[in-house]
């Protein structure tokens, strides 16, 4: 990897770009001062619109993430599911959200942003409407898979399209107004689905996306003016990098599948998730190597990997999802294991964090709109993620409120900052022909962290309580004790209400000093992103505001202009 340099950012790059202005009340009259170009403006009711059907889409999108999360018990129960079928419900919608993000991006490359968008929510509509319907467990699963294919799409080009149209100072302030969406989605949603399965139905995790699904998509089909090229279908899909979406797409299906079925469906060491686990990751690198010598069009440029700031930004990104995952599942567990809250309460108790990370995300926009610096956020966010999770380690086996509602405040205050600054700082490191596929990439790793941040703090949860049985057989019933060491943490934290209140103690501390191990891991993982931090090259933003134009023409020069830097390097080299 080489160091940055100036050549890597937008103002030195001589790709095809449209410069226009955003009419901008909020920005600041130094704005005239850093370059002023003639184009189409927009209004402050067009920003409005628009930032308003992205703000939708990114809701529905991400509201699915967690929606499920009380609403499984009942729908596993509705169609009398298997363990296994159990974590699908929640899991078919995560995988295919990662593994379309990259795909999306680059198709939109190619297409336009704005059909793709669309196409990206009416696979959503389709999704919801089947699972909506659904009759059987295996019906309800492929409508989550359709959901999340269209999910994964709606996340990656709502962020794409703020990069597009506005400047690199005003991106922080809309990517604020989408971390707050993001945010309060992601809080929402267990509260949501606990309140449709225990009052209404289940179905309604489903149906009430049919109606904000069909309205997000009338706004961007009005309001999003972005500009959309008259490219061939045929000839667009002809220089799709089919090979290399195929690879990825295995390579993260083989791959998570191989996570998920560890330990619920076979053992870890069968030949049924090893080999799902070795093909992935051996497919990744199939995948590299299709990127680098065959695709004309790559849905991931290998060249996003030579420089070490995106490296670094991709790795917080990656570090970030894992953390801001186990916030939403293992406080929750905490809650109904070790305090014995009910599914919704677990939700209601998760408001402190989810509300503290949506109000930070804003003021980070703001602050960064204002001063175009991006890294001392993600600083700032990192030192408060590694306090507020290293905080969780002295989370008691009883309700201590303060420490709960504190901490939570203080791991909100640091998740906050860092859901928008990585995407802010690598659209300033890349230049305008790949920000598709960084912004893509940045997803990518979100979403992937997300699902194998699931099962690695599972893994350490179990492993943990395995290393206390002797004190769970000294204090229970053989089959009892049997059950709380190997059973899955749904099943454990319905038998603990039936224990008498010796036996619940034991439990509930057996259960958090595992949960504590849990949370050194990602307090762990939170300082490597701190280091990481450090390696992020210093950039101001511009209030330059140049909208990225897309289509084959745009792609091409930019294949062209990399060969010829290509070829410059290797005369250099002979020269020397």
């Amino acid at each position: 990897m080489t160091a940055d340099t100036t050549s890597s950012t937008e103002s030195n790059l001589d790709v095809p770009h449209e410069k226009v202005t955003v009419d901008d009340p909020a920005a600041s009259p130094e704005s005239s001062d850093e370059g002023k170009d003639d184009g189409e403006k927009l209004t402050s009711l067009q920003i409005f619109l628009l930032v308003l059907s992205l703000s939708i889409s990114t809701f529905i999108a991400a509201l699915e993430q967690t929606i499920v999360s009380t609403a499984a018990p009942s729908i596993s129960k509705a169609f009398n599911s298997s363990e296994l079928e159990f974590t699908w419900i929640g899991t078919a919608y995560l995988l295919p959200a990662a593994a379309s993000t990259p795909p999306f991006g680059k198709i939109s490359d190619i297409f336009g942003r704005k059909p793709i968008l669309l196409l990206a929510i009416f696979i959503f509509w389709i999704g919801s409407l089947i699972g909506a319907l659904a009759v059987n467990i295996d019906m309800l699963i492929a409508g989550r898979v359709i959901q999340g294919t269209g999910g994964g799409g709606i996340l990656g080009l709502s962020a794409i399209v703020i990069g597009d149209v506005f400047s690199p100072r005003d991106r922080s302030k809309y990517y604020g107004v989408l971390g707050v969406v993001w945010g309060l989605a992601c809080g929402l949603g267990p509260i949501i689905g606990g309140a449709f399965s225990g009052f209404v139905s289940w179905k309604w995790c489903f149906w009430i996306n049919l109606p904000i699904a069909g309205l997000a998509g009338i706004f961007v089909f009005f309001f999003l003016r972005v500009e959309t090229p008259k490219t061939p279908i045929v000839k667009g899909l002809l220089a799709m990098d089919w090979l290399g979406t195929i690879a990825i797409v295995g390579a993260t299906v083989m791959f998570l599948l191989g996570l998920g079925y560890g330990g619920i469906a076979y053992p870890w060491g069968s030949a049924t998730v090893v080999c799902l686990i070795v093909f992935g990751i051996a497919t990744v690198f199939v995948y590299a190597l299709i990127e680098w010598k065959v695709a004309k069009y790559p849905v991931t440029p290998l060249r996003l990997f030579k420089s070490t700031s995106n490296v670094a930004t991709f790795g917080i990104a990656y570090i970030h999802g894992a953390v801001y995952i186990a916030n939403l599942y293992y406080l929750p567990l905490y809650f109904q294991t070790v305090l014995g809250a009910s599914p919704i309460l677990s939700g209601v108790y998760l408001l402190p964090v989810a509300i503290t990370l949506c109000v930070v995300s804003s003021l980070t926009g703001v602050y960064i709109s204002k001063t175009g610096r991006y890294r001392p956020p993600i600083y700032f966010g990192l030192v408060f993620m590694i306090l507020g999770l290293g905080l969780y380690i002295n989370l008691q086996s009883y309700a201590s409120w303060p420490r709960i509602i504190i901490f939570q405040i203080i791991s909100g205050v640091g998740l906050g900052p860092v859901f928008q600054a990585p995407i802010i700082a690598i659209f300033s490191l890349t230049k305008p022909a790949d920000i598709a596929s960084a912004a893509a990439t940045v997803f990518f790793a979100r979403d992937i962290a997300t699902a194998m941040s699931i099962v690695f703090g599972g893994v350490i949860f179990q492993n943990r309580i395995a290393g206390q049985e002797d004190q769970l057989r000294a204090a229970l019933p053989e089959e009892l004790a049997t059950k709380f060491t190997s059973g899955g943490a749904t099943t454990s934290a319905e038998s603990i209400t039936l224990l008498n209140t010796v036996q619940r103690d034991v439990v509930t501390s057996v259960y958090n000093k595992s949960l504590q191990a849990e949370w050194i891991f990602y307090t762990a993982l939170s300082g490597v992103a701190l280091l990481l931090s450090l390696l992020i090259s210093k950039q101001v933003l511009s209030r330059e505001h140049k909208v990225n134009k897309t289509g084959l023409d745009v792609q091409e020069a930019s294949r062209l202009e990399e060969l010829n830097k290509e070829k410059e390097r290797g005369v250099d080299d002979s020269a020397a």
